[in-house]
């Protein structure tokens, strides 16, 4: 059975960041995400099982941006206070019940609006794990999750690509050009961080 847990709010402080990533202050989710949106620090996760399937989440009906969307498998934000290494922890324990070694990949800067809703405005921190175990999924997060094969992912978006999140496609597209091939061979020494980007959709 899935949990029903109340792990985040719209009043909690996330962290501003300026063109370069370093941090210049803090303000509620709410105000980081209305409108165009502000900048601030988060991150994205990719996990694939031993079978190098991708564990895809879609995100709950509640979200107020994308809400019903098929994602990656976690992503959020740290918090103030909260080093980069204890939001991942946090957050995959918060949405999945899982606790599992990450590994870094590249951070990019990008904008994505919703509408007249808001928007993402994010400097994006993307990481990447292997997880073969079970998932609790809490249902106040997301409304689903899938494992979908890391070869059949690129068919996926380009069939369907209003079914998932602008973010997901932006960082698959690097993962698969960059990353991709030694994640599936498991050499992770290999795996090398490139240069930050600035990406934006609309």
């Amino acid at each position: 059975m899935a949990r029903s847990e109340v792990v985040s709010s719209s009043g909690e402080e996330l962290i501003l960041v300026d063109e370069l990533d370093r941090e210049i202050g803090q303000r509620a989710k709410s105000d980081c995400h209305s409108g165009n949106g502000v900048l601030h620090r988060a991150f994205s996760i990719f996990l694939f099982n031993e079978d190098d399937e991708l564990l895809l989440q879609r995100r709950s009906a509640e979200k107020p941006l994308w809400p019903d969307y098929w994602s990656n498998t976690c992503c959020s934000h740290p918090r103030v206070g909260e080093t980069m290494e204890q939001a991942l922890s946090r957050r995959l324990a918060e949405e999945l019940g899982i606790e599992c070694r990450l590994h870094f990949l590249y951070k990019f800067k990008y904008h994505a609006q919703y509408g007249a809703v808001g928007a993402e405005h994010e400097y994006c921190w993307v990481y990447y794990g292997r997880y073969s175990g079970t998932v609790d999924v809490n249902d106040r997060e997301i409304s689903e999750v899938r494992y979908v094969p890391a070869t059949a992912m690129e068919e996926e978006i380009a069939s369907s690509p209003d079914s998932f999140t602008p973010w997901l496609k932006m960082e698959w597209t690097q993962i698969t050009s960059c990353y991709l091939d030694n994640i599936l061979a498991g050499n992770d020494s290999a795996v090398a961080v490139v240069q930050n980007q600035s990406r934006s959709t609309t």
